[in-house]
């Protein structure tokens, strides 16, 4: 396997590897981690920052199904059963919690819902139709009027992005990938008639030159993509969370999005809950390296107002702290898997702030695209995460949406 010592040095007097991955985030290390179980050869991950410093650790963690595309949903599901089997499958508890998932909409968009609902019972998915009453049941402070009904999600619920990085990271060192981390990328190396990928250069190792480059760097992807002549239309949306004090024990309560209110939350460990946005009609676009880390005065103030509003019982709640994000969202809020237009080179970004959920699925499916050059699962069409679909204006979107600016993509 690829070592500083035992590389191969080329007549350029750079290293060689068989794959090269840039980005040590979830689907950067999902994919080393099944290429090597693979026997895909040397494989080497660079990682600008340290493994899991970008999205992944800064993710809400929730796992749920609900998808308004049959494939996403597929993939989801897919991937639950390993998030379930940590242990087994990883070797190490990455937190899932099976705390449930309940998704809530208005009258507008309650035949949306139940069109959903049986796209996803059909496709073999745990999920069924529940009305506001019997929601309440499930949470008990919230406020149910507005709704019209809910899907429900008894297997959804939540892990650790940190622990899930850090399982397929030992994972795929066990399996001799060689992961180099405060190693940036500068670009990527072209073949002399700009075809194809020969490598990537890098101010720590210098060139390294192997027949496969994956470029899974999160917001950074178009920027490295720019350097083989590439368009990948993915900008970082800056959103922030709270994470909010209830005031008294709230017992097992769900994972819950509020499409009426566009806000989600999720239970913690600690009895607190982590609040997030659903409302993406004002997108804040910023420079992936220089965002404001904090929370705004003006939308904690907002998000509060919402909280309350649904959670009236709720009286004693305090917000703790609040923190900033940053998706890597591409036009359709879907991602990018697959070829590029330059032979060798490989794209695995633009997860629009639903990712996680999807790791272990996205490395599957990566890996047999290098390797085979389809999907390996035959419910999965990887035309539909095309590069070119941006230009050719077919766009992966739901085939139920919801009406307003929260969708679940």
């Amino acid at each position: 396997m690829w070592s500083e010592r035992g590389a191969q040095q080329t007549t350029h007097g750079g290293r060689t590897a068989d794959v090269v991955i840039v980005g040590a985030g979830l689907m950067g290390l999902s994919t080393a981690r099944a290429l090597a179980e693979r026997s895909a050869g040397r494989i080497l991950v660079l990682e600008r920052d340290v493994v899991g410093a970008g999205a992944t650790g800064k993710s809400s963690g929730v796992l749920r199904c609900h998808y308004g595309h049959p494939v996403l949903a597929h993939l989801a599901w897919k991937s639950l059963e390993t998030f379930r089997r940590a242990e087994e499958i990883l070797g190490d508890d990455v937190g899932y919690r099976s705390a449930g998932y309940l998704v809530g909409v208005g009258p507008d968009n309650l035949e949306a819902l139940r069109a959903n609902i049986r796209m996803l019972q059909e496709l073999g998915i745990d999920t069924r139709f529940v009305a506001p009453e019997e929601a309440r049941g499930l949470w008990p402070h919230m406020d149910v009027g507005d709704f019209a009904g809910f899907a429900y999600e008894p297997l959804g619920g939540y892990a650790d992005p940190v622990l899930t990085a850090q399982a397929y990271a030992r994972r795929a060192r066990e399996a001799g990938v060689r992961i180099v981390q405060g190693c940036a990328v500068d670009r990527i190396l072209l073949s002399p008639d700009g075809s194809r990928a020969v490598g990537v250069e890098s101010p720590a190792l210098g060139r390294v030159y192997a027949p496969v480059i994956v470029a899974a760097a999160g917001v950074w992807t178009g920027v490295l993509a720019r350097t083989a002549g590439i368009a990948v239309p993915v900008r970082a949306q800056r959103e922030q969370l709270l994470l909010i004090d209830p005031g008294l024990p709230l017992g097992p309560v769900p994972v819950y999005s509020d499409l009426v209110n566009l806000q989600y939350g999720r239970p913690e460990g600690s009895g607190r809950l982590l609040v997030g946005n659903s409302d993406h009609s004002r997108p804040e676009f910023v420079d992936p390296d220089h965002y404001r880390g904090g929370v705004d005065d003006h939308y904690v103030q907002e998000a509060v107002e919402k909280f309350m509003r649904r959670f009236p019982s709720l009286g004693r709640a305090r917000l703790v702290t609040g923190y900033s994000g940053a998706y890597e969202v591409t036009p359709d809020y879907n991602p990018v898997m697959g070829p590029s237009p330059v032979e060798g080179l490989y794209l695995c970004a633009g997860f629009s702030g639903h990712g996680f959920k999807l790791t272990p699925a996205v490395g599957e499916l990566m890996a047999s695209c290098i390797l085979e050059g389809h999907s390996g699962d035959p419910a999965v069409d990887l035309s539909l995460f095309r590069l070119s679909r941006f230009e050719e204006g077919d766009l992966l979107v739901s085939l139920h949406p919801y009406r307003g600016a929260g969708q679940l993509r």
